[in-house]
């Protein structure tokens, strides 16, 4: 699982980057910059979720032991 973790940070990550490449910082708010900041801030949203779920399993790997 946490191989499987990983992958999805990495791979939010990698649509983080490609999506800041597609910004436009003179019309931030409009056409594909919008888009793309939407897909930021969502992949920014999937590594949140990711990282509380790695930490919720320790935590449950801890209080087994």
């Amino acid at each position: 699982m946490k191989i499987f973790t990983t992958l999805l940070i990495v791979v939010a990550f990698a649509l983080i980057a490609f999506n800041v490449t597609m910004l436009d910082f003179s019309n931030l708010f409009e056409g594909d910059s919008l888009v793309a900041l939407i897909g930021i801030a969502s992949a920014l949203c999937a590594m949140l979720i990711l990282l509380i779920f790695r930490m919720s399993k320790k935590i449950e790997e801890k209080l087994k032991n």
